[in-house]
């Protein structure tokens, strides 16, 4: 008994950790800088649907490019690792003891947090390798390092069954995000009642529209991979650049990279919308109180 109480108070503090007021801007400080991030590869892949060609890949590492060469750029790229940093830290403890919304305590929303937590810390590790060697450079191509992966994981014992089960899985979860952005599921998040009716329609329009853009942009990329292994060839394999400009190949042309670009822009706008109206524990009840909500959430 003594053993089950003692696992109980540990949990308690655990949660009043990832409740804690701390987390609570560490979640808004990471949705800003996923916002900044989104906002640059929409902006980087407008330019090339209008033919711009500046020469920047339409990913992350375009965009981490885009603010180093900026003038204060150095000082940018370690604000957005401070951002991205936190975003890890903040998806790690709702893998670890639940999200603060209803139904957040499911092992799927743990598991998802959980993956989320090591992909925006990749992202964070990527950026202070280009902040150390000075801003601009340094960054490996997101289609170059995709390619690269893959190679080595279709050398491994059953590496093409393992390239495979991603691709299918990502393309599965690129599905997932659209239905759930058309059902406007992200309106769970938010704390609604806060907003007037004009921004609700605001908010809601920049959540379906970006959510549905990353949908497709998945199921894309995870398509491209799956048939990575189905040809056994790596150079199938794209990244999020080289998927964007695959849509201007299509009888559409340049217009779906265009409007696929704008969709990604609108969800880093969306993900400043979030950080502003996310739902977070009330930090003046009781911690028993607010564990005890999530419970019953």
């Amino acid at each position: 008994m003594a053993i089950d109480n003692g696992g109980a108070q540990a949990k308690t503090r655990g949660q009043r950790v990832a409740d804690s007021r701390a987390m609570e801007v560490a979640s808004r400080v990471g949705l800003c800088a996923r916002g900044v991030i989104y906002v640059l590869v929409g902006l980087l892949a407008v330019r090339i649907g209008f033919g711009g060609g500046s020469g920047k890949e339409a990913d992350r590492s375009g965009a981490v490019r885009t603010i180093g060469e900026q003038s204060y750029g150095q000082v940018l790229l370690w604000a957005l690792v401070v951002g991205l940093a936190a975003m890890a830290l903040w998806r790690l403890s709702e893998a670890a003891f639940g999200q603060a919304t209803e139904g957040g305590d499911k092992w799927t929303r743990r598991l998802g947090s959980l993956g989320l937590a090591v992909f925006y810390l990749v992202i964070c590790i990527g950026v202070v390798q280009t902040a150390l060697v000075g801003g601009s450079g340094g960054a490996r191509g997101g289609d170059e390092s995709s390619k690269d992966y893959t190679a080595r994981v279709l050398e491994l014992p059953y590496g093409r069954v393992l390239v495979g089960v991603f691709g299918a899985v990502l393309a599965i979860v690129g599905v997932v995000i659209v239905v759930r952005s058309l059902m406007r599921k992200f309106e769970k998040n938010l704390r609604t009642e806060r907003m007037s009716r004009t921004t609700r329609r605001i908010v809601a329009g920049l959540g379906i529209i970006g959510g549905v853009a990353c949908g497709v942009v998945a199921v894309a990329t995870g398509l491209f991979i799956l048939l990575a292994a189905v040809r056994f060839d790596a150079g199938e394999a794209k990244g999020l650049d080289e998927t964007l400009r695959s849509f201007a190949d299509t009888p559409a042309g340049p217009v779906l990279l265009i409007a696929a670009a704008v969709g990604l822009l609108l969800f880093g706008l969306y993900s400043f919308c979030e950080a502003r109206w996310r739902i977070a524990p009330d930090h003046d009840a009781p911690a028993e109180q607010q564990v005890r909500s999530r419970g019953a959430g």
